[in-house]
C-alpha cells in the first residue's frame, strides 16, 4: 500500500558551516499523532530559504523509502531517521521515476498536486554530513518532489495515499528533472513539459529559457534554464534589522509598517512583486517565527513598506497588529520572490485574495 510513514516538520536554526553561519530548516524531525497541512506549510514546520524553499507551488517536500535504502546502500551508512533528507513526508511508494507532475493525491483530509522535482541546494549536503549530497542527488535522478495543498486538511502518519487525478502529458518527476539537469534536450519535451498547467512557474520559466535557446542558431553556451531565478539564489542570505518608523492603520484589522534600515544603509531596491521574511520573536522562550509579507510601498533604497491583516489566533499578525511600537527593531530579509512584474508594454491583470496584489504576465491568447 501507498502510504505515509512519517510527517516532519523543523524550525530554522544558525549552523555553523565551513567558518560560516547558515540559516536552515533543513533539520526536520517526525511528530506524533495528527498534523493540519495549510496552504504554504506544514503546521509546526517553517522554511528558512524562502527563495529556494516553500511557497504555494513547494509547500510540501516528500522523499521516498525506497530512496532512503538506496542511499543506505550507495553511502554504506545506517544511521538515517525520518526526516534525514529534509522532507516534510516520507512514504512508501511514489517513485519519482513513477509520479508525474500535475498527479492529485489524497492523503487524509488533504488534497495534493505534484508541482516539480526538488532543487537540491548545498543545505541538505550539511544535514548529511556529506558534502557531495547535492550533486548526487542530481547525478542518481532521485530528487523528491513538491505537492502543492488543494484542499487544507489534517494528515498523520499511516494514512494511505490515494491517487485521484493524473496530470496531463505523463511527464514523471525523473524525466522533468533530467530534462533541466541533465544533457540530450529534446524540443518536444520541453514543449510537452510546458502544456503542465501544474508545473511550478520557476520550473516553466526555466524550460522557456531553454526552449529560446534551441531556437537560436549559433553554439550554445551553458544552460540559461539553470540561470532562473528558481534554480539559484539571488537574495542577499540572513535579515537586517529594520526599524519600525510608522504604523498606519488602514481598517479594524490591517496595518501598514513602513521599516527603515537601523544602520542607515540602503535597501536592496525590490522588484515589483517581491516580498520580505521577517524573522519574529512573539515570545521570548519560544523558537522564532518567519513569516512573508508583500511589499506594499513603491520600490525605494531608504525603506519598506509592508501591509498585515490580523487573522484570529494568527500568532505573527497578532503580535505585528496589535504590540508592535514606532521605534521596534525587526529582523527582515532582502526582497525575495521570482514572480515579478517585468518590463514591456503587454496588458496587465491585478487580482486580489487578500490584502494586496501581485503581478501576473497576462496572455491575450
Amino acid at each position: 500500500m501507498v502510504r505515509l510513514l512519517s510527517v516532519n516538520v523543523g524550525h530554522p536554526r544558525e549552523i555553523a558551516w565551513r567558518g560560516k553561519t547558515v540559516y536552515t530548516s533543513v533539520w526536520k524531525a517526525p511528530v506524533q499523532g495528527r498534523r493540519l497541512v495549510r496552504r504554504l506549510n506544514v503546521n509546526g514546520d517553517a522554511q528558512g530559504d524562502l527563495h529556494g524553499h516553500g511557497g504555494e507551488h513547494r509547500a510540501v517536500f516528500v522523499y521516498q523509502m525506497d530512496s532512503y535504502h538506496y542511499w543506505e546502500r550507495e553511502l554504506k551508512r545506517s544511521d538515517f531517521t525520518f526526516g534525514q533528507f529534509g522532507e516534510n513526508f516520507t512514504v512508501e511508494g511514489l517513485a519519482d521515476s513513477e509520479v508525474c507532475i500535475g498527479d492529485r493525491y489524497r492523503i487524509g483530509g488533504a488534497l495534493f498536486e505534484v508541482t516539480q522535482p526538488r532543487v537540491t541546494c548545498y543545505r541538505v549536503g550539511i544535514r548529511m554530513d556529506e558534502p557531495r549530497m547535492a550533486a548526487l542527488l542530481v547525478a542518481h535522478q532521485r530528487p523528491g518532489f513538491y505537492f502543492r495543498v488543494l484542499e487544507e486538511g489534517e494528515v498523520g502518519a499511516g494514512d494511505e495515499i490515494v491517487r485521484v487525478a493524473q496530470g496531463p502529458e505523463r511527464m514523471t518527476v525523473t524525466a522533468i528533472n533530467a530534462l533541466l539537469y541533465l544533457p540530450g534536450l529534446a524540443r518536444g519535451d520541453i514543449e510537452r513539459a510546458l502544456r503542465i498547467p501544474a508545473l511550478s512557474p520557476g520550473w516553466k520559466g526555466s524550460f522557456e529559457a531553454l526552449l529560446r535557446q534551441t531556437a537560436q542558431s549559433g553554439p550554445h553556451t551553458g544552460n540559461p534554464g539553470l540561470a532562473s531565478p528558481e534554480q539559484m539564489v539571488t537574495a542577499t542570505p540572513g535579515f537586517r534589522s529594520l526599524k519600525v518608523a510608522r504604523i498606519d492603520g488602514e481598517s479594524r484589522s490591517v496595518v501598514s509598517l513602513l521599516l527603515e534600515p537601523a544602520d542607515g544603509r540602503p535597501l536592496t531596491v525590490p522588484l515589483p512583486g517581491q516580498f520580505v521574511v521577517l524573522r519574529l520573536r512573539p515570545q521570548a522562550d519560544a523558537p522564532p517565527v518567519l513569516r512573508s509579507y508583500s511589499l506594499s510601498g513603491v520600490p525605494d533604497a531608504a525603506r519598506y513598506r509592508i501591509t498585515i491583516k490580523q487573522e484570529p489566533h494568527g500568532i505573527a499578525s497578532t503580535y505585528l497588529s496589535t504590540h508592535l511600537r514606532t521605534g521596534d527593531v525587526l529582523d527582515v530579509s532582502a526582497p525575495r520572490g521570482a514572480f515579478t512584474l517585468r518590463g514591456g508594454d503587454r496588458p496587465v491583470v491585478l487580482l486580489s485574495a487578500g490584502v494586496g496584489v501581485t503581478p501576473i504576465p497576462f496572455d491575450e491568447t
